[in-house]
């Protein structure tokens, strides 16, 4: 690997003096993963939850020298994946100056880069380019020409006098341009079939038709691409000898606990400084955001084909915070998200999920059955049945309890003067004796118990009433 540096070779003579060697594509990958495995770094920052399952399968794709394809519905982290690959680039590499497709100083590929070098030998101008300049991406869409991703002729370059035969007429695309680096393509099977063949003789024979004029293509590059798993299965929308090109197909999943969804929703939502000691999370509403998602990819009712995307969990956790923090402005006061705030996501939920059967209100009724659900299922992994027995009893002796989206922390701190019962619940949800979190645990525990069918509850215009 070549750090930048003055000392660095700027020809291609001082370069050969250097005892420089170029490495293929996948060999560089190799070296850079096969240094992290014996370091034990992490080779893929900031993944969650595919330790055990995909990341294997990719360092095996690499060692092999293999080109990728990925499998997973949206919101699986494909592209994030494809673009830490990058990371196990070196630094810098040096190509003929000037040269559209990063030739290698020692075996320039295209024609200008052949001239240079018959023309200045080992005087030919070397320059350094980073791990970015090797990284090409496209999404496939229907209208995607072989032009944008091999080339064609360019018509100014011929007015200039140049014969249609001659190499240097050519405009690259995109993946000659990243030559000696590595191009992804989104979403592969909706490129048209003309595409798909002209990629796979690019990836196969290296010779690609541009406008009928034959060029021998032998670029260094490594092709990763992703798919839905429903797109990729379905004979007509890829070409059989493309499938069977990819070295390794590997199947990309959700994550498979909320703590691992928890994680990355962590890392992922958009944060603003004046949230910061306004908005207290309670770890149990982390909880039940995340778990509202899992339900939802385990429906019937919603279409598991494109998946429920991680999205879904980042959109609704930014909402429920903006409520909150709205509530926090309106009180002057620190604020918690409440159950009684998770209505406010069914505007960031219905983006996100697909039904099975389109009907009039339907969405918003799922949606509110998704949050009871979550809500049931996290408050039972919290609490046993018979922890409640003194709580019920103050409720069967006339305790009525109010609580609202609007109401200010103080009036739930009131209410619980004497249900002493109530408040040793809450410490065990509540971190310290905030007040922002009591009414935020009081709210988790009396609707946990309302869908246990253990209390009554009844909508009094915008409030809640609790009442045995």
């Amino acid at each position: 690997m070549t750090n930048p540096s003055e000392s660095r070779p700027t020809t291609v003579g001082e370069l050969r003096d250097s005892g420089y060697q170029v490495l293929p594509v996948r060999a560089e990958l190799r070296k850079n993963l096969i240094a992290k495995i014996e370091t034990g770094e992490p080779v893929f920052s900031g993944i969650i939850g595919f330790d055990e399952t995909v990341i294997p399968q990719i360092e095996n794709a690499i060692l092999a020298g293999q080109d990728i394809i990925l499998l997973g519905e949206r919101g699986q982290a494909k592209s994030r994946i494809i673009r830490h690959l990058v990371t196990l680039l070196d630094e810098e590499i040096p190509v003929i100056a000037g040269t559209e497709t990063n030739d290698d100083p020692f075996a320039p590929i295209s024609r200008h880069g052949k001239d240079l070098i018959n023309e200045c030998g080992d005087g030919t101008p070397v320059q350094w380019i980073g791990r970015d300049q090797r990284y090409g991406e496209k999404l496939a869409t229907p209208d995607i020409t072989v032009a944008d991703l091999i080339g064609e002729i360019d018509p100014i370059k011929v007015a200039e006098g140049r014969y249609l035969s001659d190499e240097l007429t050519l405009h690259f695309g995109i993946i000659p341009r990243t030559n000696r680096g590595i191009f992804a393509i989104n979403e592969l099977p909706d490129l048209s079939e003309r595409i798909q063949v002209s990629l796979f003789n690019l990836m196969e024979e290296r010779d690609v038709q541009i406008k009928g004029y034959a060029v021998r293509l032998p670029l260094d590059i490594l092709i990763v691409a992703s798919a839905n798993p429903e797109d990729y299965t379905n004979r007509g929308r890829i070409i059989t000898p493309l499938k069977d090109r990819y070295g390794a197909q590997i199947r990309t999943h959700y994550p498979r606990s909320i703590e691992d969804e928890i994680t990355i929703v962590e890392q992922e939502y958009t944060r603003f400084e004046d949230m910061d000691g306004r908005v207290i999370v309670p770890e149990f509403m982390k909880e039940i955001v995340a778990e509202i998602t899992q339900l939802a990819r385990n429906s019937p009712d919603i279409s598991q084909r494109s998946g429920v995307s991680l999205r879904m969990s980042i959109s609704n956790y930014e909402t429920l915070l903006g409520a909150t923090l709205k509530r926090a402005i309106r009180h002057r006061e620190s604020a918690s998200p409440r159950i009684s705030d998770l209505p406010s996501i069914v505007s960031s939920t219905t983006g996100k999920i697909e039904l099975e059967t389109v009907e009039e209100g339907r969405e918003g009724k799922l949606i509110a059955s998704l949050i009871d659900h979550a809500v049931l299922s996290i408050f039972e992994k919290h609490f046993a049945g018979g922890e409640f027995d003194g709580v019920l009893a103050k409720f069967d002796d006339g305790l009525i309890v109010d609580i609202g989206s609007d109401i200010p922390n103080f009036v739930y701190v009131e209410q619980l003067k004497g249900v002493s019962e109530l408040a040793e619940l809450i410490k065990r949800l509540s971190r310290s004796n905030e007040p922002a979190e009591i009414a935020s645990a009081t709210e988790f525990l009396l609707q946990g118990l309302h869908l246990n069918r253990k209390l009554s509850r009844e909508i009094i215009g915008h409030n809640i009433q609790y009442r045995g």
